[in-house]
């Protein structure tokens, strides 16, 4: 059964940290790309981060320079690391996986999603 498992969500005041895990099973990691996706509350989900199956990271604008997305498969495992976190950062995070045949998806995975709630 295909499974991830976000975890280390929780509140956090603006301009602290957290970080964010997500543990896998059921599927061979090393051959998909993760992503960390958010949804705010009444808004549409967005995309964050990106990593690749040989370690290339990619982000959202909003979170560049402030997120850092890293993975480990020996442990089944990706990370989003949360700094200088912000108001409009408070959204449910998922984590998700996919994999691709070339260009074309061959379909994924998400998570259940952990909370972060950033205010004062």
């Amino acid at each position: 059964e295909v499974q991830l498992v976000e975890s280390g969500g929780g509140m956090v005041q603006p301009g602290g940290s957290l970080r964010l895990s997500c543990a896998a099973s059921g599927f061979t990691f090393s051959n998909y790309e993760m992503n960390w996706v958010r949804q705010a509350p009444g808004k549409g989900p967005e995309w964050v981060s990106r990593i690749t199956i040989g370690g290339t990271t990619y982000y959202a604008d909003s979170v560049k320079g402030r997120f850092t997305i890293s993975r480990d498969s020996a442990k089944h495992a990706v990370w989003l690391e949360m700094n200088s976190l912000k108001p409009e950062d408070t959204a449910i995070y998922y984590c998700h996986a996919e994999t691709y045949s070339g260009s074309m998806s061959l379909g994924g995975a998400w998570g259940p999603g952990t909370q972060v709630t950033v205010s004062s």
